[in-house]
């Protein structure tokens, strides 16, 4: 990891027009190739933060710096929703991006093959959405997303509809493609173990205003699998997020 943030966001303010005051004074450095996760309490500004780092959103007051090594335009954004068009096929959804930057079709045919081989897809490229699973849908999602060979990967609660048994799927498949592509990403999720199983870091909220209260270094080598999960120190690192985000919700 290199000692100079990729990313650092320095007394970034957020007020909307309706006076809602959503981040105050929020600090945070983001380094080169980490994996964080930001949580707190529902409306403390997780989502908020993520687009202003995307630039879909512009902070009230503040900055933000970016390293040499770190760029906005190298950024793909994994919303909660798959959003997927319902009349494309799997393979016209994925191009979509590479459509509108103008990308000749050979050259994105080859990137959305490498896109769905990351993700476990080939085979679907003709598939329609209804045809797929809620998995299967988010997997898409995300192959859109890593198809323009973004550095900086921004996942708002990608997971957060799946059943139990496919979010734990995905996060495996999800920590081996961030192993393998070293991306910078900012994670954001409720679930404090999904939080403390995929990072090197987690990042707690507090309640509106959001801002951080706690920066928790989970010092745990990868590949992570069923024995971490399993582990004291797993449950350990769980119950310190779980103390620091009830002290952030009162």
């Amino acid at each position: 990891m290199n000692v100079e943030p990729a990313i650092s966001l320095i007394r970034v303010n957020k007020t909307f027009d309706n006076g809602t005051l959503a981040l105050k004074d929020l600090n945070l450095n983001i380094y080169q190739s980490e994996f964080i996760s930001l949580v707190g309490p529902s409306g403390c500004g997780k989502s908020s933060l993520l687009r202003i780092i995307a630039g879909l959103s512009s902070a009230s007051s503040g900055k933000i710096q970016w390293s040499n090594n770190a760029n906005q335009k190298e950024i793909a954004f994994v919303f909660q929703e798959a959003a997927l068009m319902p009349w494309a096929t799997v393979t016209d959804n994925i191009r979509l991006p590479l459509k509108l930057a103008g990308v000749p079709k050979k050259a994105a045919d080859y990137s959305i093959k490498e896109s769905l081989d990351l993700v476990g897809l080939s085979g679907f490229e003709q598939a329609y959405p209804r045809q797929l699973s809620g998995g299967m849908k988010m997997r898409v999602s995300i192959a859109r997303a890593l198809v323009t060979s973004p550095k900086i990967l921004l996942m708002d609660e990608p997971f957060g509809a799946l059943d139990d048994i496919t979010r734990t799927k995905l996060n495996d498949e999800l920590l081996a493609l961030w192993s393998h592509k070293s991306w910078t990403v900012v994670f954001v999720t409720h679930n404090i173990y999904e939080a403390v199983y995929l990072s090197n870091r987690v990042i707690v909220m507090a309640a509106r205003p959001g801002r951080v209260v706690a920066d928790i270094t989970i010092d745990e080598p990868l590949p992570r699998n069923e024995e971490f999960r399993d582990s004291q120190a797993y449950s350990a690192y769980c119950r310190k997020v779980a103390s620091e985000l009830s002290k952030a919700m009162n």
